[in-house]
């Protein structure tokens, strides 16, 4: 029996295969090395959230904030704001590639220029939130060995005792002495400059401690309840003043006021990362949206290149999703 393949039903080499332009396939094989980058980064932090899983921050207590809301607890509701925002960017960018597939120069402008403002609007949004992360809320006690301690009490909420966090700014009691001078390489030991003094010392924290009988001690490490444990009042000053070294403020790639600093390393450059692919994606777009603007692709009777730059904005889009999903939700 021959065994010969029709002719015409497989690709013989010639420009288009699979009946795609080269433009196409060239996206197409970016867009999968991407992927797998992006696939190692988060398999980097499963990894690594794994085998701290007892002392790894919890996201509901870490993005809580919300633009123009200041001292509302809204956990996670800004970041499923720029998620929306996110899709919703993809949406326009559908109707902008059917209505080049359609030659509708009106509506293309429409929808590519939606789908700019949806990415400026996410861009600024994650600029927002990594200020607020930077800059922290509470403030807590980094120890000897590198744990977080944070501060709090127990207040009665629906009939129930709730812990809630206490600012180290409302804790302590700043000292009258001398303020401190910051350390730098001409007045001490040569090439050594000190970072950014917090804002008060371990002895300002310790007397306000002393002081506000009902605030405790609570450590990073997450209890059978999926609570962060909670110390004693005895324990809450013996922690402290055994262990505590110095104030943390807000997070950054050394230390981190919400607990272990992989997390925000993970943090900084995950998001960096996806929020330089969707920065370069607006700046394409804009490219192909003033080229709309003059006709580019009307004299070349074809809208190609909206089509191609619509499968990158996907593409970034759905890695935000796998983003959200893995690193705020889980």
């Amino acid at each position: 029996m021959s065994t010969a393949v029709a002719e015409g039903k497989t690709w013989g080499g010639g420009n288009q295969p699979l009946q795609a332009s080269y433009g196409k396939m060239m996206m197409w094989f970016f867009i999968v090395s991407d992927a797998l980058t992006f696939s190692g980064f988060l398999a980097a932090y499963g990894f690594s959230r794994f085998k701290f899983i007892d002392s790894w921050p919890i996201a509901d207590e870490v993005f809580t904030h919300f633009p123009f809301l200041h001292g509302v607890d809204a956990p996670m509701y800004y970041v499923a704001f720029m998620t929306f925002v996110l899709i919703m960017s993809s949406v326009t960018m559908v109707l902008a590639v059917d209505a080049g597939h359609h030659m509708n120069k009106a509506k293309v402008t429409l929808y590519m220029f939606l789908t700019i403002i949806g990415g400026l609007i996410f861009v600024g949004s994650q600029a927002w939130e990594w200020n607020t992360f930077i800059k922290g809320d509470y403030g807590a006690i980094q120890t000897k060995g590198g744990n977080i301690l944070q501060f709090g009490k127990y207040v009665e909420q629906d009939g129930e005792q709730v812990f809630k966090r206490v600012a180290v700014r409302d804790l302590a009691i700043p000292a009258t002495s001398k303020e401190r001078v910051q350390h730098e390489r001409r007045n001490g030991l040569w090439y050594v400059s000190e970072g950014t003094l917090p804002s008060f010392t371990m002895d300002e924290v310790i007397q306000g401690l002393k002081v506000n009988k009902d605030v405790l001690v609570r450590t990073q490490i997450i209890n059978e309840a999926g609570e962060k444990t909670v110390l004693s009042r005895e324990e809450s000053i013996n922690q402290i003043m055994k262990n505590g070294k110095t104030v943390v403020e807000g997070a950054n790639l050394h230390v981190n006021e919400y607990g272990s600093p992989l997390f925000a390393d993970f943090f900084f450059f995950i998001t960096g990362f996806h929020g330089f692919h969707v920065f370069s994606g607006v700046v394409i777009n804009i490219i192909i949206f003033f080229n709309v603007l003059l006709g580019t692709y009307e004299r070349r009777g074809s809208y190609e290149m909206v089509e191609k730059v619509g499968l990158y904005w996907h593409f970034v889009d759905l890695v935000w999703v796998f983003v959200f999903t893995f690193f705020y939700l889980v």
